[in-house]
């Protein structure tokens, strides 16, 4: 019913900035909650950051204080702003949007963090 689609992945040296972006077919992000997880090869998907309706946000012990998750409701965007990067950070990232029926998730963004 809703299409998510991802943006900013890429690669980046250690230490380093990215910015994703989750845009959605309508305005949705300001009345469900969203979610970033993170799936690395040969490992379980995680739960990265999460930001409800009423704009609390909620974050994995791996990335307090590196990774902000944010939105932009003029724009139906949600984004997660990831600093400090690691080479543990790499993974695929989604988007996760929590409807009534079930979770909604976007086709994931490659992060690479390497030199």
């Amino acid at each position: 019913q809703v299409q998510l689609v991802e943006s900013g992945g890429g690669l980046v040296q250690p230490g380093g900035s990215l910015r994703l972006s989750c845009a959605a077919s309508g305005s949705i992000f300001s009345i469900y909650a969203t979610a970033w997880y993170r799936q690395a090869p040969g490992k379980q998907r995680e739960l990265v950051a999460r930001i409800t309706s009423g704009g609390n946000t909620n974050y994995t012990d791996s990335v307090k204080g590196r990774f902000t998750i944010s939105r932009d409701n003029a724009k139906n965007t949600v984004y997660l702003q990831m600093n400090s990067l690691k080479p543990e950070d790499t993974a695929v990232y989604y988007c996760v949007l929590f409807l009534p029926g079930g979770p909604s998730w976007g086709q994931g963004t490659q992060v690479t963090v390497s030199s």
